[in-house]
């Protein structure tokens, strides 16, 4: 059986403050994006993981198989062959480990007629990573806490062009957090969401990551006013990685350097 895990980008991304156990609370809109990968998994006799594409960090700790180790010791499942393609760069921002996660649970749910709901295997991925529930459902969510406290957003997005650039800069979570000061919002993001429309989110709707990576990595802060030079209606940093993406009202063609990634669809 084969799935496709798709990346998310973050619309906005306030740090609100560090907590006790070191993890940080923040306020963010999580939106999925037709960036995928390809996930295969079919049983066998044997257990057994392979992959190819972009290199996976972390060897022997990839988030596939711990997915499929929570399920097989609570179901007693059979042995799998997991085969994963890896597509969406890792560092970036795009969540593309978190979505392997949850994609892994919801085929082996349909693979092995578990009868899982959704609520459980968003509490299952909740506890592989703060963002991998968000995969379950794949719809646009607001999210607080640590990224695990999510509730949907009336977000229209019909008609927009997104492109997502990847410099080929890795930028860590520790890293990101290391850069920033936590600090209460000054918006409400789901208010401004539902009430302005996307030409108004520019100056509104901010990631709090991007000034302190920006300085450490100007070629971030060049990339995304490239992006608003070529008519981009709003753009931004994803997440707390290195990829810039910017909305347009129509199909967009931007050459960047042949070492970086560039993705573009309708949403």
């Amino acid at each position: 059986m084969i799935v496709f895990p798709n990346a998310k980008i973050n619309i906005g991304l306030n740090v609100v403050k560090r907590r006790s156990d070191g993890y940080h609370e923040i306020v963010t809109c999580f939106v999925p994006v037709p960036w995928k990968e390809v996930l295969e998994i079919v049983e066998s006799d044997r257990l057994s993981f392979t992959a190819t594409g972009i290199d996976i960090p972390g060897e022997g700790k990839n988030i596939v198989l711990k997915a499929y180790k929570l399920l097989q010791k609570r179901f007693l499942l059979p042995p799998v062959i997991i085969h994963l393609h890896k597509n969406i760069p890792v560092g970036a921002g795009l969540g593309g480990g978190s979505a392997d996660g949850a994609f892994t649970l919801k085929l082996l749910n349909e693979l092995f007629c578990l009868d899982m709901s959704d609520e459980q295997l968003m509490t299952d991925a909740a506890t592989l990573g703060a963002d991998c529930a968000f995969f379950i459902k794949n719809t646009p969510m607001l999210a607080r806490g640590i990224g695990d406290m999510l509730t949907p957003v009336d977000l229209s997005m019909g008609g927009y062009h997104i492109v997502i650039v990847y410099p080929g800069i890795h930028i860590s979570t520790a890293e990101a957090y290391s850069k920033v000061k936590p600090k209460g919002p000054s918006w409400d993001l789901g208010d401004i969401l539902s009430a302005k429309s996307m030409e108004d989110w520019r100056g509104l709707v901010v990631n709090d990551f991007e000034m302190p990576l920006f300085e450490r990595y100007p070629l971030l802060g060049d990339i995304k006013k490239r992006l608003y030079d070529e008519g981009a209606v709003y753009a931004a940093m994803s997440g707390s990685g290195s990829c810039i993406y910017g909305f347009f009202k129509g199909k967009t063609e931007i050459s960047f350097p042949e070492n970086f990634r560039v993705f573009s669809s309708r949403i």
